[in-house]
């Protein structure tokens, strides 16, 4: 080979090298692929101070998917004036309780139109009943999605009540924390905020028994109706908020 031959053989390797060079930065400067693991339609049951409040944003945080508290969205929509919220405030106007239609729409709505639920989400309230249930599901399935799971925070009711008549809320953004179990930093104020903690009128002894009643009576046949499917998974709400973390995270990798 002559000189000139050599020459042109080594700047064609040193552009093959460039150009794989070049290959391999635009691929390392790219946003990294959402594993499996981070896929994820969760449903997340519970009784009234199971730890719902503290457990929703960890997987939505964690798992890069939004959280749906129906009681959240349906004040969103109304405060909002879209058309599923005038129809839900002339209903609760009336004092009429709102369709399953309406819930399953706002629902549907924000699947649709919130950014945050591209990879999937946690809901958090709903369904209550297994006729909800069966709406949600055919929702999805119109949507070519279905659920992963369905995780039910389990604890014994004279715990809860402990747990609950402790537990303090910071309203804007619905964080709780527990005067005994998972106080703040400082007494009686938010830790991101640093506003005032409030206790909800409706954590009292005898307001919690009459809503613990309704959740399981409301319960017992929705969770049946996933257990059948096999999607329900129920995790130890008595243990400590990591320790339940760690359980619930196992669920939702191990679906995958």
């Amino acid at each position: 080979m002559g000189a000139s031959e050599e020459l042109e053989y080594l700047k064609s390797l040193v552009s093959q090298l460039n150009e794989k060079i070049a290959s391999l930065e635009t691929k390392s400067k790219a946003p990294a692929a959402k594993s499996p693991a981070q896929q994820l339609r969760t449903i997340l049951v519970g009784p009234p101070g199971a730890g719902k409040g503290t457990q929703a944003p960890r997987i939505r945080d964690q798992f890069c998917v939004c959280h749906l508290a129906t009681g959240d969205m349906l004040r969103e929509q109304v405060q909002k004036k879209t058309p599923l919220g005038v129809e839900a405030k002339k209903i609760m106007d009336t004092g009429g309780l709102v369709s399953d239609d309406i819930m399953v729409g706002m629902i549907k709505d924000q699947l649709e139109n919130n950014k945050d639920c591209k990879n999937g989400f946690v809901l958090d309230g709903f369904p209550r009943t297994v006729p909800q249930a069966q709406k949600l599901d055919g929702m999805l399935e119109a949507r070519r999605e279905k659920l992963d799971s369905v995780v039910q925070l389990l604890i014994d009711d004279q715990l809860l009540i402990s747990r609950i008549t402790g537990r303090l809320i910071h309203a804007p953004s619905g964080r709780t924390y527990h005067r005994e179990f998972n106080p703040p930093k400082k007494t009686g104020l938010d830790d991101v905020t640093g506003e005032k903690l409030i206790q909800r009128s409706d954590d009292n002894v005898e307001a919690l028994t009459k809503r613990l009643k309704t959740y399981h009576s409301q319960t017992a046949p929705v969770v049946d109706y996933y257990k059948a499917k096999g999607l329900w998974h129920g995790v130890d709400a008595a243990q400590s908020p990591s320790v339940v973390w760690d359980s619930m995270r196992s669920i939702f990798v191990g679906k995958k």
